[in-house]
C-alpha cells in the first residue's frame, strides 16, 4: 500500500507566525536604549546646571595704586638689615670684671661707663710712680740749694783770685762744685719729667680698668659678668671673654643685598626702592641705593649693594631679613595709571602665577592678574580684571575655569 504524499500547501512556512515574536523583541531593545540614551541626556544636562554657590565681591577701581610718575620694578631682591655701626665693646688691658652696669636693650650715651675691671695693682703702681715724682721734687730743691751756695762760692774765689789772695787751684775746685751741682740739678730736673711721665702712664692703666661705650647706641647683647677674665685677644680654648656686650648704632641702620651680577647693571645709586621687612609684610617702606660696593664675590656670583631708609623706624632691627624691589624712574610726565583693589582672599596661585575667578554669565572665569601692591586684606591689581566685575573670595576646592557658579555678595 502507497503513502500518500502531503499536499504542497502543508509544506508552505507561515513566515508572519514566525518573525511576530522577533519584531517585538528588537521594538523592546529599542526602546530600553532610547530610554537610557535620554536619561544619560537628562543627567548631563541636569549637570551641566547644577551652579556651586560662591560668594564674591566687586572689584573697585583706584587712582595711582602704587606706581605712579612712570615707576617700576625693575629687580626684586632680598637681603639683611646691617649696622653701619656696630661695636663688641672690650677692654684694652687683660683684666678680672668687677663690675658690669649694661643689660640688653640698654640705651647708652658715648663715654658712659659700662663696665669696671679689678684695679688695684695698678693702684698700688700709681701710688708708688707719684711717690717717686715727689721725691724727685724733693731732690730737685735740694740741689739747687747746693748749687746756688757753690756759684756764690766760686764767684768768691774768682775775687780773691783777680786779688791774688785766693791760689789756683782753690779757684778751679770752686768751679768744678759749681758745674758738678749745675749738672746734677739739669739731670733731677729731667727725672721729675720721666716721673711725671710714668704717672702718667700708671694713671692711663687706671681709666683703662675703666670700659666705656665708643658711641651713642642700644645694647644687643651682654657677654661677660662680673667675676669673669676678660681680654682684647683671645685666650686659645680658655674662658677669658673677649668683650664686655655689643654696642649698635641704630641710626646707623640699612640693608645689604647680594644682586647677582647678571642683574647688577639695573641698579644704580640714588635709585628708588621700596622695602618689605618679612616681619611687616604689610608694610612698604620706601629707601633708596646709597651704594654699589666695587667688586663682586666669585663664590656667589655677586655684587654686594648698600640701600638706606629713607626714614628710620623702631620696629626695623639688625639682622631682620627683608626684601625689596628696585624702582625705575621713566623721567617722563607724570602719569597716573588706574589700579583695581580687590580682596587678598580672592588670589590664588596657579601654575606659578597669580590668578583669580571672575563670575561672568553664571560661570566662573580664571583671569590671570598682575600684583603691584599690598593694603592690609587688600591686593592692588594693574592688569587682569576691571573695575565692577565680581572676583570669587576664598574659591571652594574644585572651581574650574567655566563651571557654573551661583554668586552671593558679601
Amino acid at each position: 500500500m502507497s503513502v500518500s504524499k502531503p499536499p504542497l500547501d502543508e509544506l508552505r512556512i507561515e513566515r508572519s507566525t514566525v518573525r511576530e515574536p522577533e519584531s517585538k523583541t528588537w521594538m523592546a531593545v529599542a526602546v530600553v536604549v532610547i530610554v537610557l540614551i535620554l536619561a544619560l541626556v537628562a543627567m548631563f544636562w541636569h549637570s551641566r546646571s547644577g551652579a556651586i554657590i560662591v560668594h564674591t565681591a566687586v572689584a573697585l577701581e583706584i587712582g595711582g595704586g602704587g606706581n605712579t610718575s612712570g615707576e617700576r620694578t625693575v629687580l626684586n631682591a632680598s637681603g639683611y638689615v646691617t649696622a653701619r655701626r656696630a661695636a663688641t665693646v672690650s677692654s684694652k688691658v687683660t683684666g678680672k670684671v668687677v663690675e658690669v652696669l649694661i643689660e640688653e636693650g640698654m640705651k647708652v650715651k658715648e663715654g658712659q661707663v659700662v663696665a669696671r675691671l679689678d684695679d688695684t695693682n695698678v693702684k698700688t703702681s700709681l701710688d708708688v710712680a707719684q711717690a717717686q715724682l715727689e721725691s724727685a721734687r724733693t731732690a730737685v730743691d735740694e740741689t739747687r740749694a747746693q748749687f746756688k751756695q757753690a756759684e756764690q762760692e766760686f764767684q768768691r774765689a774768682t775775687n780773691l783770685a783777680n786779688k791774688n789772695i785766693e791760689s789756683q787751684s782753690d779757684l778751679d775746685k770752686a768751679e768744678s762744685d759749681a758745674k758738678s751741682l749745675a749738672a746734677r740739678l739739669a739731670r733731677q730736673v729731667r727725672d721729675i719729667t720721666v716721673a711725671e711721665r710714668q704717672v702718667a702712664l700708671w694713671q692711663q692703666q687706671m681709666d683703662d680698668m675703666i670700659i666705656r661705650a665708643p658711641f651713642d647706641g642700644v645694647v644687643t647683647t651682654k657677654d661677660a659678668q662680673p667675676g669673669e677674665m676678660i681680654s682684647p685677644v683671645s685666650a686659645g680654648g680658655g674662658f677669658t671673654r673677649t668683650g664686655i656686650g655689643t654696642v649698635v648704632d641704630m641710626g646707623s641702620l640699612e640693608i645689604e643685598i647680594d644682586v647677582n651680577e647678571s642683574y647688577i647693571n639695573r641698579v644704580e645709586p640714588g635709585q628708588p626702592v621700596v622695602a618689605t621687612l618679612d616681619a611687616y609684610p604689610d608694610w612698604k617702606i620706601p629707601c633708596q641705593v646709597i651704594a654699589i660696593i666695587p667688586t663682586a664675590d666669585r663664590q656667589k656670583s655677586t655684587v654686594k649693594v648698600r640701600v638706606g631708609f629713607d626714614k628710620l623706624d623702631p620696629r626695623i632691627l639688625p639682622e631682620m631679613s627683608v626684601k625689596v624691589a628696585f624702582r625705575e624712574t621713566g623721567g617722563g610726565t607724570s602719569t597716573v595709571i588706574r589700579t583695581i583693589l580687590i580682596p587678598k582672599s580672592a588670589m590664588q596661585s596657579q601654575d606659578g602665577r597669580d590668578v583669580v575667578f571672575v563670575v561672568l554669565n553664571g560661570r566662573a572665569e580664571r583671569r590671570a592678574v598682575t600684583v603691584i601692591d599690598t593694603q592690609g586684606d587688600d591686593s592692588v591689581l594693574s592688569a587682569g580684571v576691571s573695575a565692577g566685575e565680581s572676583v570669587v573670595v576664598d574659591s571652594p576646592a574644585g572651581l574650574t575655569d567655566g563651571m557654573p557658579v551661583k554668586a552671593t555678595k558679601l
